[in-house]
């Protein structure tokens, strides 16, 4: 449907213009039946300027059937014939009436026919009006031909090429007078830097200000140059009559801008008072909020089940939350918020926004319901995915790890939010961190001697909590080897590397001091004796035997 609607748009406007022309050809002659009709015509008036070397001679009216333009560029082009035609004498120029409507008459060429509408326009008589423009015409024509002369001609090249001479070296006196004060400034400035000391060249605030003052003295130089091009054009152009036209517009073109952008700034005053007033209120009322969160952040104000860590996020919700309520009522005093540009400029900002957000809002959720999870707080040791490193910051949408390897690793909050996140550091403040590790031991090593060893060697550690103490578990009975694992607690989980590291060699030193093999005997057939534990060796050192004896159930 769209698809359809657009092509023949298309179409339309193909049909607009590619009959326009014929249109505008077929449009009526002035002084025929259907001029008369048209003209008198009593609907809209609308008027057009007449315009000779860019020079306005009077204004003429229109109607729906031949617009102001159309009849205005007519009746120019119709002088400049006349005016090219050096054998008509302009005081041949005659007014003839028909009782409806007066004609204005170059010998057998009409130039304009004027009714009584155009006269009503200017508050005169038919006759007194076209015995005005007649002479108009006149002088016009006169102006036309002497500005063509070749004296005159070459007199206005003269003055240009006396304009761009004094131009060229006003140009160069003036850059050379500004290189000298740009030099004298930038001497100035260096001494009063030295006045100032070394600490405000260090922070910066030095450059800063001679980079403003740099700035300031090209934006005066760039508009006074381009003052200087300005009035030389508006001289130059106007002494030629084919640029005349452009001489007649240059003021316009510079000026209009202008005019248009004061005279918005002038209605948008009360809207701007009222923004004024709306960002103070805005910027007080954040500043409050920002107070009250402070406080609760530092305990200073308690909510009943609100976390104190909760009030950074919570205070920026809130924030965004003001602000977009701010836009809400401000969106309609903006200047030219109701204009169409506006309104398109914000469609397709939109647009562009709904486009390309949807992971960067998706992370932002994410990132706010993180703090409210308390999955984990900077400084925690967590593992997220593959990754095992330290909170160093959180943001809105991303979280930063940095790991053991000194290594920043970005990850995006929408990831963890929907992935697992295991915290050691949690649990460890209060109840301490396991930390566990396995060794494969032969069948014929007794148990109780591997788990008094892996008990011996975890005392050896320092950083290691004795409280809880370590533990020993038999994971699995293999097809080769026993599998033992041995616990201990920590409250370091910062420390794990460095733990893990002196317990594993707390265990290879104690099993190479018993001569016990930390391997998997791996063999083809049976050997020829069991690998079995005698029961006279249940408890070799550093085993001790429970008091009485034998383990109770033994024979």
């Amino acid at each position: 449907m769209a698809t359809s609607r657009s092509v023949t748009a298309w179409i339309a406007a193909l049909l607009i213009f590619g009959l326009a022309p014929a249109v505008l050809a077929q449009a009526p002659e002035p002084g025929s039946e259907a001029e008369r009709s048209a003209i008198v015509d009593e609907g809209v008036v609308h008027t057009a300027p007449v315009t000779i070397d860019g020079t306005v001679l009077f204004s003429m009216r229109g109607v729906s059937a031949l617009p102001a333009e159309e009849r205005a560029a007519r009746i120019s082009k119709r002088i400049e014939g006349v005016a090219r035609d050096l054998s008509f004498d302009p005081a041949d120029l005659t007014i003839a009436d028909d009782g409806a409507i007066t004609k204005i008459m170059a010998g057998e060429t009409l130039i304009f026919g004027m009714v009584d509408a155009d006269a009503r326009l200017e508050g005169v008589g038919r006759r007194e009006l076209a015995v005005v423009a007649v002479d108009r015409i006149r002088s016009t024509i006169a102006q036309y031909r002497t500005d063509r002369q070749p004296g005159a001609i070459l007199a206005g090249a003269l003055k240009a090429l006396g304009d761009t001479v004094v131009l060229a070296l006003g140009l160069v006196m003036f850059l050379w007078l500004w290189r000298r004060l740009d030099d004298k400034l930038s001497e100035r400035l260096e001494r009063r830097l030295k006045e100032m000391g070394v600490e405000s060249v260090q922070t910066g605030s030095a450059e800063r200000a001679g980079d403003a003052l740099s700035g300031g003295l090209r934006a005066v130089r760039t508009v006074v140059l381009l003052a200087a091009v300005f009035l030389y054009l508006n001289m130059v152009l106007g002494l030629f009559p084919w640029t005349r036209p452009i001489h007649a517009k240059l003021t316009g073109w510079f000026l209009d801008p202008l005019r248009v952008m004061g005279r918005g700034v002038v209605n948008s005053i009360p809207d701007l008072i009222f923004l004024v007033i709306l960002f103070l209120i805005l910027r007080w009322t954040v500043g409050l909020i920002r107070l009250f969160f402070n406080a609760v952040e530092r305990g200073s104000v308690t909510l009943a089940g609100f976390d104190p860590e909760w009030a950074r996020p919570t205070f920026k919700i809130v924030r965004l939350l003001v602000i977009a309520l701010g836009v809400v009522v401000a969106y309609p005093y903006i200047p030219g918020s109701s204009s169409s540009a506006f309104k398109g400029v914000s469609l397709f900002a939109g647009i562009i926004f709904s486009l390309g957000s949807s992971s960067v809002i998706s992370n932002l959720i994410a990132g706010f319901a993180m703090t409210y999870r308390r999955a984990f707080r900077v400084g925690d040791r967590v593992q997220i995915g593959n990754v095992v490193g330290d909170v160093a910051e959180v943001r809105l949408q991303v979280t930063h790890l940095r790991t053991p390897k000194n290594e920043d690793v970005v990850i995006p909050n929408s990831m963890i939010l929907n992935g697992e996140v295991t915290n050691y550091s949690t649990l460890a403040r209060s109840r301490g961190l396991i930390l566990h590790t396995t060794v494969g031991i032969g069948y014929e090593t007794p148990w109780r001697q591997v788990e008094a060893m892996l008990l011996m060697a975890a005392e050896r550690v320092d950083g290691l909590l004795r409280e809880p103490a370590p533990f020993v578990l038999q994971k699995a009975l293999g097809d080769f080897c026993v599998t033992y694992e041995i616990n201990v607690f920590c409250d370091r989980p910062h420390a794990m590397p460095q733990l893990y590291t002196e317990l594993h060699r707390a265990i290879l030193d104690v099993f190479n001091e018993y001569e016990i093999q930390i391997m998997t005997p791996a063999y083809e057939g049976d050997p020829e004796q069991a690998k079995v534990v005698p029961r006279e060796q249940w408890f070799t050192a550093p085993a001790t035997a429970p008091a009485g004896g034998v383990e109770p159930g033994s024979k």
